[in-house]
């Protein structure tokens, strides 16, 4: 699947960053999304020191089977040079080109992305799931495994039980996202709209996607076909 370029990649630290916080206005909120049959799940990665950036892309088939089970339509892992440097808060331009090369490898286009990482629960509010849907236009849901900003208090002990993830904005206290118990007496995820959804519709989609383990499956599977591969590579 193609996509329409938005920027040049080669970016010095200070234009990646006035670049953030352009294209966070253009970071839909509201849910534009068309019906889902199918559902992707990114995980980006790196192996020689950094060297290589690696991008997996698995396509599951929605609804999952009567047994909670989901179908692997497609899927791809792409590699590259890493093109930038690793600076918190800029970690997309560091891994977004490699994920879009393993979109473009696809020939199957999702209705929707969850990506290991963040969406508007970022400084500027475009953090690597906002970013890719952006280039995309797809809707995306950042699921990351640790708080990258924000304060909240500790959601409820139940699978499913969540609390907002609060931050300061330009007009005052603003919801940039959920923190989630995605499985009982288990650390919580961090879940935040990407591109074209709300909050409460990426929360539900999560829940939705959820297995036995504590991540939804499309990120699992991702993440499970990524270090797979670098298996077979050693």
């Amino acid at each position: 699947m193609s996509s329409t370029p938005l920027h040049d990649w080669g970016l010095a630290p200070a234009e990646a960053i006035a670049l953030q916080k352009r294209l966070a206005g253009r970071v839909e909120r509201a849910d534009r999304l068309d019906p889902v049959n199918r559902i992707a799940g990114v995980d980006i990665g790196f192996e020689q020191g950094g060297e290589i950036t690696r991008a997996a892309v698995v396509v599951l088939a929605w609804p999952p089977a009567a047994d909670g089970a989901f179908e692997v339509v497609e899927q791809a892992v792409h590699r590259e040079p890493t093109r930038m440097p690793y600076i918190p808060g800029l970690l997309s331009f560091r891994e977004v080109p490699a994920a879009l090369a393993a979109f473009d490898k696809l020939s199957t286009r999702p209705q929707l992305a969850m990506v290991d990482g963040q969406g508007i629960a970022h400084p500027r509010r475009l953090g690597v799931a906002s970013h890719l849907g952006l280039w995309l236009d797809l809707p995306t849901i950042g699921v990351a495994k640790t708080r990258l900003v924000g304060r909240h208090v500790e959601p409820g002990p139940e699978r499913g039980d969540w609390a907002p993830l609060q931050d300061d904005g330009p007009e005052g206290e603003e919801v940039i996202g959920a923190v989630l118990r995605s499985r009982e007496s288990v650390k919580p995820v961090f879940v935040s709209p990407g591109h074209r959804l709300c909050l409460e519709t990426a929360v539900g989609w999560v829940v939705a996607c959820l297995g036995k383990t504590k991540l939804p499956e499309p990120t699992r599977l991702a993440d499970r076909l990524a270090s797979r591969r670098d298996q077979k590579r050693r």
